[in-house]
Protein backbone atom coordinates (compact mmCIF):
# COMPACT_ATOMS: atom_id res chain seq x y z
CA UNK A 1 0.00 0.00 0.00
CA UNK A 2 3.21 2.40 0.91
CA UNK A 3 4.79 1.48 -2.33
CA UNK A 4 1.50 2.25 -4.45
CA UNK A 5 0.76 5.39 -2.69
CA UNK A 6 4.33 6.55 -3.36
CA UNK A 7 3.98 5.44 -7.19
CA UNK A 8 0.91 8.00 -7.27
CA UNK A 9 2.50 10.63 -5.90
CA UNK A 10 5.87 10.17 -8.41
CA UNK A 11 3.03 10.71 -11.13
CA UNK A 12 0.97 13.03 -9.26
CA UNK A 13 3.70 15.13 -7.90
CA UNK A 14 5.04 16.95 -10.90
CA UNK A 15 1.68 17.91 -12.67
CA UNK A 16 0.48 18.96 -9.17
CA UNK A 17 3.03 21.36 -8.72
CA UNK A 18 3.45 22.56 -12.56
CA UNK A 19 -0.38 23.12 -12.29
CA UNK A 20 0.14 25.14 -9.22
CA UNK A 21 3.28 27.65 -10.65
CA UNK A 22 0.72 28.37 -13.90
CA UNK A 23 -1.71 29.29 -11.29
CA UNK A 24 1.06 31.10 -9.78
CA UNK A 25 1.75 32.84 -12.70
CA UNK A 26 -1.59 33.42 -14.42
CA UNK A 27 -2.15 34.89 -11.37
CA UNK A 28 0.44 37.66 -11.57
CA UNK A 29 0.85 38.23 -15.11
CA UNK A 30 -2.41 38.07 -16.73
CA UNK A 31 -4.62 41.08 -15.04
CA UNK A 32 -8.29 39.89 -13.33
CA UNK A 33 -10.33 42.07 -15.17
CA UNK A 34 -9.09 40.62 -17.99
CA UNK A 35 -9.98 37.28 -17.31
CA UNK A 36 -13.57 38.44 -15.85
CA UNK A 37 -14.42 39.55 -19.69
CA UNK A 38 -12.91 36.66 -21.69
CA UNK A 39 -13.87 33.89 -19.32
CA UNK A 40 -17.36 34.31 -18.74
CA UNK A 41 -20.51 33.53 -20.57
CA UNK A 42 -20.52 31.08 -24.18
CA UNK A 43 -17.63 32.41 -25.31
CA UNK A 44 -15.38 32.64 -22.15
CA UNK A 45 -16.14 28.65 -22.12
CA UNK A 46 -14.67 28.07 -25.30
CA UNK A 47 -11.82 30.41 -24.84
CA UNK A 48 -11.16 28.81 -21.23
CA UNK A 49 -11.63 24.85 -23.08
CA UNK A 50 -8.77 26.02 -26.48
CA UNK A 51 -6.55 27.44 -23.78
CA UNK A 52 -6.71 24.21 -21.87
CA UNK A 53 -6.87 21.39 -24.82
CA UNK A 54 -2.79 21.97 -25.39
CA UNK A 55 -1.40 22.33 -22.21
CA UNK A 56 0.43 18.94 -20.80
CA UNK A 57 -2.11 19.17 -17.03
CA UNK A 58 -2.62 15.88 -15.47
CA UNK A 59 -6.27 15.36 -13.87
CA UNK A 60 -4.73 17.00 -10.09
CA UNK A 61 -2.09 19.46 -12.18
CA UNK A 62 -5.18 20.91 -12.99
CA UNK A 63 -6.95 21.22 -10.17
CA UNK A 64 -5.06 24.74 -8.85
CA UNK A 65 -4.97 25.97 -12.40
CA UNK A 66 -8.41 25.69 -13.09
CA UNK A 67 -9.41 27.21 -9.40
CA UNK A 68 -6.87 29.73 -9.99
CA UNK A 69 -8.99 30.82 -13.15
CA UNK A 70 -12.12 30.87 -10.46
CA UNK A 71 -10.33 32.63 -7.82
CA UNK A 72 -9.10 35.80 -10.46
CA UNK A 73 -12.69 35.92 -11.68
CA UNK A 74 -13.63 33.03 -14.25
CA UNK A 75 -16.96 32.23 -14.47
CA UNK A 76 -17.83 28.76 -13.40
CA UNK A 77 -18.54 27.27 -16.41
CA UNK A 78 -15.56 28.53 -18.15
CA UNK A 79 -13.43 27.19 -14.84
CA UNK A 80 -15.05 23.46 -15.40
CA UNK A 81 -15.01 23.41 -19.28
CA UNK A 82 -11.23 24.02 -18.55
CA UNK A 83 -11.18 21.12 -15.69
CA UNK A 84 -12.67 18.90 -18.34
CA UNK A 85 -11.34 19.39 -21.44
CA UNK A 86 -7.43 19.91 -20.16
CA UNK A 87 -6.33 16.46 -18.77
CA UNK A 88 -7.59 14.64 -21.36
CA UNK A 89 -5.49 16.08 -23.96
CA UNK A 90 -2.42 18.07 -23.96
CA UNK A 91 0.55 18.28 -26.64
CA UNK A 92 2.44 15.28 -25.15
CA UNK A 93 -0.76 12.90 -24.70
CA UNK A 94 -2.18 13.60 -28.19
CA UNK A 95 1.35 12.43 -29.82
CA UNK A 96 1.72 9.61 -27.37
CA UNK A 97 -1.65 8.28 -28.12
CA UNK A 98 -0.85 8.51 -32.04
CA UNK A 99 2.02 6.28 -31.63
CA UNK A 100 0.48 4.01 -29.76
CA UNK A 101 -3.46 3.88 -31.01
CA UNK A 102 -3.29 6.09 -34.40
CA UNK A 103 -3.77 9.48 -35.03
CA UNK A 104 -7.58 8.47 -35.90
CA UNK A 105 -8.07 7.78 -31.94
CA UNK A 106 -5.45 11.11 -31.05
CA UNK A 107 -7.70 13.11 -32.94
CA UNK A 108 -11.12 11.59 -32.42
CA UNK A 109 -9.86 12.08 -28.48
CA UNK A 110 -9.43 15.42 -29.11
CA UNK A 111 -12.46 16.21 -30.82
CA UNK A 112 -14.25 14.33 -27.66
CA UNK A 113 -12.65 16.49 -25.11
CA UNK A 114 -13.45 19.87 -27.11
CA UNK A 115 -16.80 18.99 -26.88
CA UNK A 116 -16.93 17.47 -23.37
CA UNK A 117 -15.64 20.74 -22.08
CA UNK A 118 -17.79 23.01 -24.63
CA UNK A 119 -21.38 20.95 -22.49
CA UNK A 120 -19.74 20.46 -19.24
CA UNK A 121 -18.89 24.48 -19.13
CA UNK A 122 -22.07 25.64 -20.64
CA UNK A 123 -24.43 23.53 -18.71
CA UNK A 124 -22.24 24.44 -15.63
CA UNK A 125 -23.42 28.27 -15.71
CA UNK A 126 -27.02 27.25 -16.37
CA UNK A 127 -26.96 25.17 -13.59
CA UNK A 128 -25.34 27.39 -10.81
CA UNK A 129 -26.95 30.52 -9.23
CA UNK A 130 -25.61 33.64 -10.01
CA UNK A 131 -25.61 34.88 -6.38
CA UNK A 132 -22.46 31.83 -6.61
CA UNK A 133 -20.86 33.59 -9.08
CA UNK A 134 -21.25 37.10 -7.47
CA UNK A 135 -19.53 35.95 -3.88
CA UNK A 136 -16.71 34.20 -5.77
CA UNK A 137 -16.19 37.23 -7.84
CA UNK A 138 -15.77 39.09 -4.61
CA UNK A 139 -13.39 36.87 -3.26
CA UNK A 140 -11.41 37.05 -6.49
CA UNK A 141 -11.21 40.80 -6.84
CA UNK A 142 -11.85 42.32 -3.34
CA UNK A 143 -7.77 41.93 -1.69
CA UNK A 144 -5.16 43.65 -4.22
CA UNK A 145 -3.18 40.76 -5.33
CA UNK A 146 0.86 40.72 -4.71
CA UNK A 147 2.95 40.85 -7.81
CA UNK A 148 6.17 39.18 -9.01
CA UNK A 149 7.11 35.81 -7.94
CA UNK A 150 6.12 36.19 -3.72
CA UNK A 151 2.47 37.05 -5.31
CA UNK A 152 2.80 33.86 -7.57
CA UNK A 153 3.89 31.56 -4.62
CA UNK A 154 1.48 32.67 -2.64
CA UNK A 155 -1.57 32.45 -5.12
CA UNK A 156 0.01 28.77 -5.50
CA UNK A 157 -0.02 27.91 -1.46
CA UNK A 158 -3.16 29.43 -0.95
CA UNK A 159 -5.00 26.96 -3.56
CA UNK A 160 -3.21 24.05 -2.68
CA UNK A 161 -3.88 24.88 1.19
CA UNK A 162 -7.66 24.62 0.46
CA UNK A 163 -7.78 21.10 -1.20
CA UNK A 164 -4.66 19.56 0.37
CA UNK A 165 -6.96 17.05 2.45
CA UNK A 166 -8.64 15.67 -0.61
CA UNK A 167 -4.95 15.29 -2.61
CA UNK A 168 -4.33 12.54 0.59
CA UNK A 169 -7.83 11.05 0.69
CA UNK A 170 -7.41 10.50 -3.37
CA UNK A 171 -3.74 8.88 -3.23
CA UNK A 172 -4.43 6.88 -0.76
CA UNK A 173 -7.94 5.43 -2.23
CA UNK A 174 -6.36 5.28 -5.75
CA UNK A 175 -3.49 3.40 -4.50
CA UNK A 176 -6.33 0.76 -2.55
CA UNK A 177 -7.41 0.59 -5.53
CA UNK A 178 -4.30 -0.22 -7.70
CA UNK A 179 -3.23 -2.74 -5.23
CA UNK A 180 -6.43 -4.35 -4.81
CA UNK A 181 -7.91 -4.81 -8.20
CA UNK A 182 -6.44 -7.44 -9.51
CA UNK A 183 -4.64 -7.37 -12.26
CA UNK A 184 -5.94 -8.45 -15.86
CA UNK A 185 -9.91 -7.08 -14.34
CA UNK A 186 -10.07 -4.60 -17.07
CA UNK A 187 -9.00 -6.60 -20.21
CA UNK A 188 -11.59 -9.28 -19.27
CA UNK A 189 -14.54 -7.19 -19.03
CA UNK A 190 -14.74 -7.34 -22.76
CA UNK A 191 -16.84 -10.41 -22.05
CA UNK A 192 -19.62 -7.85 -20.56
CA UNK A 193 -20.80 -6.59 -23.82
CA UNK A 194 -20.24 -3.10 -25.34
CA UNK A 195 -22.90 -1.76 -22.90
CA UNK A 196 -21.34 -3.93 -19.53
CA UNK A 197 -17.56 -3.32 -20.68
CA UNK A 198 -18.63 1.03 -20.40
CA UNK A 199 -19.89 0.71 -16.95
CA UNK A 200 -17.21 -1.40 -15.82
CA UNK A 201 -14.51 0.98 -17.32
CA UNK A 202 -16.17 4.33 -15.57
CA UNK A 203 -16.36 2.81 -12.48
CA UNK A 204 -12.93 1.89 -12.09
CA UNK A 205 -11.60 5.16 -13.99
CA UNK A 206 -13.88 7.82 -12.20
CA UNK A 207 -12.29 7.25 -8.88
CA UNK A 208 -8.50 6.35 -9.73
CA UNK A 209 -5.70 8.48 -10.65
CA UNK A 210 -4.79 8.05 -14.30
CA UNK A 211 -2.30 10.25 -15.84
CA UNK A 212 -3.49 10.89 -19.46
CA UNK A 213 0.03 10.55 -20.83
CA UNK A 214 1.04 7.61 -18.77
CA UNK A 215 -2.05 6.01 -19.71
CA UNK A 216 -2.09 5.73 -23.36
CA UNK A 217 0.32 2.13 -23.41
CA UNK A 218 -1.98 0.84 -20.45
CA UNK A 219 -5.03 1.67 -22.91
CA UNK A 220 -2.99 0.44 -25.78
CA UNK A 221 -2.15 -2.75 -24.09
CA UNK A 222 -5.76 -3.57 -23.28
CA UNK A 223 -6.86 -3.23 -26.66
CA UNK A 224 -4.13 -5.43 -27.75
CA UNK A 225 -6.06 -7.63 -25.19
CA UNK A 226 -9.62 -7.34 -26.68
CA UNK A 227 -11.10 -5.01 -25.29
CA UNK A 228 -12.93 -2.68 -27.20
CA UNK A 229 -10.94 0.46 -28.57
CA UNK A 230 -14.25 2.56 -27.49
CA UNK A 231 -14.06 1.29 -24.12
CA UNK A 232 -10.29 2.40 -23.84
CA UNK A 233 -11.72 5.68 -25.09
CA UNK A 234 -13.56 5.64 -21.98
CA UNK A 235 -10.78 4.70 -19.60
CA UNK A 236 -8.08 7.97 -21.32
CA UNK A 237 -11.14 10.20 -20.82
CA UNK A 238 -12.42 9.53 -17.54
CA UNK A 239 -9.30 8.59 -16.17
CA UNK A 240 -7.80 11.43 -16.46
CA UNK A 241 -10.47 13.99 -16.46
CA UNK A 242 -11.58 12.45 -12.76
CA UNK A 243 -10.59 11.36 -9.55
CA UNK A 244 -11.51 11.56 -6.17
CA UNK A 245 -9.10 14.13 -5.21
CA UNK A 246 -10.27 16.07 -7.96
CA UNK A 247 -13.92 15.70 -7.17
CA UNK A 248 -13.43 16.85 -3.87
CA UNK A 249 -11.64 19.63 -5.02
CA UNK A 250 -14.17 20.90 -7.49
CA UNK A 251 -17.24 20.19 -4.52
CA UNK A 252 -14.87 22.28 -2.28
CA UNK A 253 -14.29 25.18 -4.53
CA UNK A 254 -17.26 25.53 -6.92
CA UNK A 255 -19.81 23.72 -5.23
CA UNK A 256 -22.34 20.75 -5.33
CA UNK A 257 -23.58 21.84 -8.38
CA UNK A 258 -20.69 22.14 -10.25
CA UNK A 259 -19.83 19.05 -9.89
CA UNK A 260 -22.53 17.68 -10.45
CA UNK A 261 -22.45 18.64 -13.77
CA UNK A 262 -18.95 17.78 -14.38
CA UNK A 263 -19.02 14.47 -13.76
CA UNK A 264 -22.48 13.60 -15.69
CA UNK A 265 -20.92 15.57 -18.61
CA UNK A 266 -17.74 13.24 -18.05
CA UNK A 267 -19.74 9.74 -17.50
CA UNK A 268 -22.10 10.88 -20.00
CA UNK A 269 -19.70 11.92 -22.81
CA UNK A 270 -16.83 9.59 -22.52
CA UNK A 271 -19.75 6.95 -22.90
CA UNK A 272 -21.20 8.32 -25.85
CA UNK A 273 -18.03 8.98 -27.77
CA UNK A 274 -16.77 5.74 -26.91
CA UNK A 275 -19.80 3.89 -28.81
CA UNK A 276 -19.61 6.61 -31.29
CA UNK A 277 -15.78 5.62 -32.03
CA UNK A 278 -16.77 2.15 -31.85
CA UNK A 279 -19.46 2.50 -34.76
CA UNK A 280 -17.22 4.93 -36.92
CA UNK A 281 -13.67 4.07 -36.56
CA UNK A 282 -13.78 0.27 -35.61
CA UNK A 283 -10.84 -1.70 -36.21
CA UNK A 284 -7.92 0.86 -34.83
CA UNK A 285 -5.28 -0.83 -33.78
CA UNK A 286 -3.17 -0.77 -31.03
CA UNK A 287 0.78 -1.24 -30.52
CA UNK A 288 2.41 -3.21 -27.85
CA UNK A 289 2.66 -1.64 -24.48
CA UNK A 290 5.83 0.31 -24.10
CA UNK A 291 6.84 0.90 -19.75
CA UNK A 292 6.59 4.33 -18.36
CA UNK A 293 8.99 5.06 -16.10
CA UNK A 294 8.33 7.42 -13.66
CA UNK A 295 10.51 7.16 -10.93
CA UNK A 296 12.97 10.32 -12.41
CA UNK A 297 14.67 12.25 -10.30
CA UNK A 298 12.63 15.39 -10.60
CA UNK A 299 9.55 12.69 -9.90
CA UNK A 300 11.30 12.08 -6.68
CA UNK A 301 12.10 15.21 -5.43
CA UNK A 302 8.32 16.97 -6.67
CA UNK A 303 7.28 14.09 -4.48
CA UNK A 304 8.99 14.84 -1.87
CA UNK A 305 8.40 18.46 -2.38
CA UNK A 306 4.58 17.44 -1.87
CA UNK A 307 4.94 15.77 0.86
CA UNK A 308 6.31 18.63 2.56
CA UNK A 309 3.90 20.83 1.88
CA UNK A 310 1.20 18.62 2.57
CA UNK A 311 2.47 17.62 5.62
CA UNK A 312 3.12 21.57 6.65
CA UNK A 313 -0.56 22.62 5.73
CA UNK A 314 -1.87 19.43 8.01
CA UNK A 315 0.57 20.64 10.69
CA UNK A 316 -0.87 24.07 10.26
CA UNK A 317 -4.57 23.12 10.58
CA UNK A 318 -4.30 21.17 13.24
CA UNK A 319 -2.28 23.85 15.26
CA UNK A 320 -5.01 26.18 14.34
CA UNK A 321 -7.97 24.18 15.16
CA UNK A 322 -6.42 23.07 18.94
CA UNK A 323 -4.94 26.30 19.39
CA UNK A 324 -8.44 27.89 18.28
CA UNK A 325 -10.62 25.75 20.64
CA UNK A 326 -7.94 26.21 23.84
CA UNK A 327 -8.57 30.51 23.04
CA UNK A 328 -12.09 30.08 22.96
CA UNK A 329 -11.98 28.18 26.50
CA UNK A 330 -9.32 30.80 27.90
CA UNK A 331 -10.83 33.77 26.78
CA UNK A 332 -14.83 32.74 27.64
CA UNK A 333 -15.34 35.59 29.65
CA UNK A 334 -13.50 37.97 27.80
CA UNK A 335 -15.02 41.28 25.87
CA UNK A 336 -17.02 40.18 22.32
CA UNK A 337 -16.83 42.02 19.02
CA UNK A 338 -19.31 40.60 16.19
CA UNK A 339 -19.53 42.27 12.57
CA UNK A 340 -20.84 41.12 9.87
CA UNK A 341 -18.92 40.38 6.63
CA UNK A 342 -19.16 40.68 3.02
CA UNK A 343 -16.83 38.92 0.10
CA UNK A 344 -16.01 35.59 1.92
CA UNK A 345 -16.01 33.62 -1.02
CA UNK A 346 -14.03 30.80 -0.27
CA UNK A 347 -12.30 28.74 3.28
CA UNK A 348 -9.27 30.79 2.17
CA UNK A 349 -10.45 34.06 3.04
CA UNK A 350 -12.31 32.47 5.89
CA UNK A 351 -8.28 31.39 7.20
CA UNK A 352 -6.41 34.51 5.70
CA UNK A 353 -9.03 37.02 7.90
CA UNK A 354 -8.27 34.77 10.38
CA UNK A 355 -4.63 34.87 10.84
CA UNK A 356 -4.16 38.51 10.00
CA UNK A 357 -7.06 39.25 13.27
CA UNK A 358 -5.31 36.96 15.34
CA UNK A 359 -2.15 38.93 15.25
CA UNK A 360 -3.71 41.84 16.51
CA UNK A 361 -2.19 42.78 20.37
CA UNK A 362 -5.22 42.20 22.66
CA UNK A 363 -7.04 39.52 20.79
CA UNK A 364 -7.26 36.09 22.43
CA UNK A 365 -9.27 34.20 20.07
CA UNK A 366 -10.86 34.76 16.62
CA UNK A 367 -13.89 32.78 14.71
CA UNK A 368 -14.48 33.77 11.09
CA UNK A 369 -17.32 32.04 9.54
CA UNK A 370 -18.23 31.66 5.47
CA UNK A 371 -22.20 30.97 5.91
CA UNK A 372 -23.33 33.43 7.37
CA UNK A 373 -20.01 35.92 6.77
CA UNK A 374 -19.45 37.62 10.21
CA UNK A 375 -16.01 37.43 12.10
CA UNK A 376 -16.20 36.83 16.14
CA UNK A 377 -12.86 38.36 17.96
CA UNK A 378 -13.16 37.75 22.13
CA UNK A 379 -10.25 39.89 23.65
CA UNK A 380 -9.72 43.93 23.69
CA UNK A 381 -9.98 45.38 20.84
CA UNK A 382 -11.68 48.75 19.45
CA UNK A 383 -14.95 48.40 16.83
CA UNK A 384 -13.63 50.86 14.45
CA UNK A 385 -10.10 49.34 14.51
CA UNK A 386 -11.61 45.76 13.90
CA UNK A 387 -13.57 47.00 10.53
CA UNK A 388 -9.99 49.08 9.71
CA UNK A 389 -8.19 45.44 9.47
CA UNK A 390 -11.09 43.86 7.77
CA UNK A 391 -11.54 46.38 5.20
CA UNK A 392 -7.63 46.69 4.46
CA UNK A 393 -7.47 43.09 3.84
CA UNK A 394 -10.19 43.54 1.19
CA UNK A 395 -13.89 42.62 2.51
CA UNK A 396 -16.70 44.50 3.54
CA UNK A 397 -18.10 45.25 7.03
CA UNK A 398 -21.94 44.67 8.01
CA UNK A 399 -23.80 44.75 10.84
CA UNK A 400 -23.78 41.67 12.63
CA UNK A 401 -25.94 39.04 11.14
CA UNK A 402 -28.35 37.21 13.11
CA UNK A 403 -27.76 34.22 14.49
Amino acid sequence: MLAASWDILLELAPWLLLGMAVAGLLHVVVPPDLIQRHLRGRAGVLKAVVLGVPLPLCSCGVIPAGLGLKKDGASNGASVGFLIATPQTGVDSIFVSASFLGWPFALFKVGAALVTGLLGGWLTDLATADSAEVAQAECATNAEPVGGLWGAVDHAMEILSGIWRWIVFGVVVSAALTVYLPEGTLAELAVLGALGTALAVLAVSVPLYVCATASVPIAAALVAGGMPAGAALIFLMAGPATNLATIGAIYRGLGGRALAVYLSTIVAGSAAFAFAFDFLLEGSDAAAMHHHEHATWWAATSAVVLLGLLGWFAWRDVRMGVGGWLARRRAANAPVTEVGVTGLGCNNCVMKLTGILQQQDGVEAVQVDLEPGRAVVRGDIDPQRLQDLIEDAGYGVTPPPEA
